[in-house]
C-alpha cells in the first residue's frame, strides 16, 4: 500500500517543464512514505549509506525474493524524499551502475521488488542531469525496455512506469529516441512492433474503459500515459508516428466522454493532458489530418469560450486545425488577445498568474497559432470582411511583436551588426511572424480617415519593407517564409504615399524596442543614394526653381 503526502497546487496552472514539480503534483514516489513492509534479510538494520551501493547491487543481481527486494528497498531509501542529494551521484558519478539492476528488477514476478524498483527509478528520473543518462546513456535501452514491459503486462505499477517515462521525456533531446524504442531481433520499425513504446501506449489507451473509475490503477495509467504522449508529441517526427495510430482518436475521445466542465479540469488531469496532446499534434501536418478525421474541431471548439488555460489551448488547437473565423468566440477578439499575450509573455520570459508558467509553451507554437488565426481572418471572400476581421488581430502591439521577432533573426544573422536582443528567435518563429504580417496587411495598410500624407508613414514603410526584404534573402529562410515576406515587402513599399495609422504606431513600438535593446537604428534604412530634385522636391523653396531663370541646382 502506497501512501502519499498531498501537495497543494493552484487550479489549472500548467507547470513549465519542471519535472520535479510535475512528479510531485502527480503524487510521484518522490513524495511518498515508505511503501514496503519490513523484509527479513541479512542486510544490517542501520540506515543505508552510499558506500553500501556495490554490495546492494550484488545482492539485487544474485539473490531473489525477499533478499533482492530488501536490497532494492535500501537503494530506494538512498534516493527518497529525504535523500534528494544522493540522486545525481547515484546516476552520474560513474562509481555505480544502479540503473541496470533496477531495470532487471522490473522484470521480477515478485511484487515488492518490482514496486520498489519503480519507486527508485521515479526518484532518480527527476534531476535534469540524470535524465540524459537514463534516457540516452548505456542503460537507456534496459530502463525504457523494463518500464515498457511493466506497462505492457498491465501490472499495478504501470502508472508509476508512465510517470517515470514522462519525467524522462521532459528532456526534449530524448523524445525522438524514446519513441523509437522497439525491442526485438534486428531493426523493427516501431509501428510494426507490438512491443514498441508507441504500440504499448496505444494499447493502454484503447483498452481503457470509456469512463475509467477515477483514482483506479487503470485510470492513473491512462492519465500518465497521456502526460507522456503530451511531451513526446512536441516533435514533428514523433507526431507523424502518432498520426498513424489510434492515439489521436483516443485522446479526442477522452475529451468527448468527460463529464467534468473545462473550468474544473486541474493541472495534470486526464482532460488537461488530453487537450495538450491535441494541441501538440495539431501543429504538425501528418498528425493534424488524423485529428480532423476524428472530429476534433467539434469537440474542442466549445472549450474556447472558457477563457483560461484550457480556453487558450483550445483556441490554438482550433487555429492549427483550420477552424473557420466564425468559430472563434467574440468575433475573434478573445483569441487574438490571448495568443498575442502569450507571445509577449514568452518573449519576456514570464508566465501568466494562475494559468501557465514560463516554458510551458514555445514561441514557435504561439507565433504559428497567430499565423493560422490571421489566415482564417483573411480567408473571407470579400475584401471588406477580410480587412474587418484582420483588424481584430492587427493591433499595433501585436504587429510590432511580429516585426520584432523577424528583425531579431535578421540581426542575429548579420555578423557585422552591432547590438542584439535578449531573445533571438528560432527560424520557425520568424517565418510564422512574417506570414502573420502578410495575412494582416489589409488592416495594417488601412489608410487614415480622411486620407492624408505622412512623413512618419513613409519612413515606416521604407524601414519595414527593407527589413522584410532582408529577411526574405536570408540563407535559412524557408520558401514559404521568403515568398510571404517578399510579397509583404512590396505591398508595404507601395503603400508609402498615404498615412497608415496602424503601421505608424507599430513601427514606433518596434523602434522603441530596438532602442531599449541597443540595436542599430540604421540597419533597415534605405540604401538608395541621391534624391531626385524637381519642383516638388526638397529644394522648392529656392526662388530660381519656380522662375524662368537660368540658374542651375547642383
Amino acid at each position: 500500500m502506497v501512501s502519499f503526502r498531498k501537495k497543494k497546487s493552484s487550479k489549472n496552472v500548467a507547470k513549465g517543464g519542471e519535472p520535479e514539480a510535475a512528479a510531485q503534483d502527480a503524487k510521484a514516489p518522490d513524495d511518498s512514505r515508505d511503501p514496503a513492509p519490513e523484509t527479513k534479510s541479512s542486510i544490517p538494520s542501520r540506515p543505508p549509506q552510499m558506500d553500501d551501493i556495490p554490495e546492494l547491487i550484488e545482492i539485487m543481481t544474485t539473490e531473489k525474493g525477499e533478499k533482492s527486494a530488501a536490497a532494492t528497498k535500501r537503494i530506494y531509501e538512498l534516493c527518497d524524499v529525504g535523500h534528494k542529494q544522493n540522486r545525481v551521484p547515484m546516476v552520474c558519478s560513474g562509481k555505480y551502475d544502479v540503473l541496470t539492476p533496477l531495470a532487471q528488477c522490473l522484470t521480477q514476478e515478485s511484487g515488492d521488488g518490482r514496486h520498489l524498483a519503480c519507486l527508485a527509478l521515479n526518484n532518480l528520473s527527476i534531476p535534469t542531469e540524470n535524465k540524459r543518462v537514463m534516457a540516452l546513456g548505456p542503460s537507456s535501452s534496459a530502463v525504457i525496455g523494463g518500464l515498457c514491459k511493466v506497462i505492457a503486462e498491465d501490472k499495478q505499477e504501470s502508472y508509476l512506469c508512465c510517470i517515470c517515462l514522462m519525467n524522462l521525456s521532459f528532456l526534449e533531446a530524448s523524445i525522438t529516441s524514446m519513441l523509437q524504442h522497439s525491442p526485438g531481433e534486428g531493426e523493427v520499425a516501431p509501428l510494426d512492433n507490438p512491443e514498441s513504446l508507441i504500440r504499448i501506449l496505444e494499447k493502454l489507451l484503447k483498452n481503457a474503459p470509456a469512463v475509467p473509475k477515477s483514482g483506479s490503477g487503470k485510470s492513473e495509467g491512462v492519465r500518465w500515459a497521456c502526460g507522456l504522449i503530451k511531451n513526446l508529441a512536441k516533435s514533428e517526427e514523433n507526431s507523424a508516428l502518432f498520426g498513424q495510430t489510434d492515439i489521436p482518436k483516443c485522446v479526442v475521445g477522452n475529451l468527448r466522454n468527460t463529464t467534468a466542465p473545462p473550468g474544473r479540469w486541474t493541472s495534470n488531469s486526464l482532460e488537461d493532458f488530453s487537450l495538450f496532446v491535441v494541441l501538440n499534434l495539431a501543429q504538425w501536418p501528418a498528425s493534424r489530418e488524423a485529428l480532423v478525421a476524428t472530429g476534433a474541431i467539434d469537440v474542442v471548439k466549445p472549450i474556447m469560450s472558457e477563457g483560461d488555460l484550457q480556453g487558450l489551448k483550445a483556441t490554438m488547437a482550433c487555429a492549427f486545425l483550420g477552424a473557420p473565423w466564425s468559430d472563434f468566440p467574440d468575433g475573434g477578439s478573445t483569441a487574438a488577445k490571448s495568443i498575442s499575450e502569450l507571445m509577449t509573455n514568452i518573449i519576456e520570459k514570464k508566465g501568466k498568474d494562475g494559468q501557465y508558467a514560463y516554458g510551458v509553451f514555445k514561441l514557435y507554437t504561439a507565433t504559428k497559432a497567430y499565423r493560422d488565426l490571421s489566415a482564417a481572418a483573411a480567408a473571407s471572400p470579400d475584401v471588406a470582411s477580410a480587412e474587418s476581421n484582420s483588424k481584430v488581430l492587427a493591433v499595433p502591439s501585436a504587429v510590432a511583436l511580429c516585426l520584432q521577432v523577424v528583425s531579431d533573426l535578421v540581426l542575429a544573422a548579420d555578423d557585422e551588426a552591432n547590438g542584439g536582443s535578449k531573445y533571438v528567435p528560432d527560424v520557425k518563429s520568424a517565418e510564422y511572424s512574417a506570414c502573420a504580417i502578410t495575412n494582416m496587411l489589409p488592416a495594417i495598410l488601412q489608410s487614415g480617415d480622411p486620407p492624408r500624407k505622412s512623413i512618419q508613414s513613409e519612413k515606416a514603410c521604407s524601414e519595414v519593407s527593407t527589413m522584410l526584404s532582408q529577411y526574405a534573402g536570408l540563407a535559412g529562410t524557408s520558401a514559404e517564409g521568403s515568398e510571404s515576406a517578399s510579397r509583404a515587402s512590396e505591398e508595404i513599399k507601395g503603400a508609402a504615399g498615404n498615412a497608415r495609422p496602424i503601421l505608424e504606431i507599430s513601427y514606433d513600438l518596434w523602434t522603441q524596442y530596438r532602442k531599449r535593446e541597443g540595436q542599430p537604428l540604421d540597419q533597415f534604412l534605405s540604401q538608395e543614394k541621391g534624391i531626385e530634385v524637381d519642383e516638388s522636391g526638397p529644394l522648392d523653396f529656392l526662388p530660381c526653381v519656380n522662375s524662368d531663370s537660368q540658374c542651375t541646382i547642383l
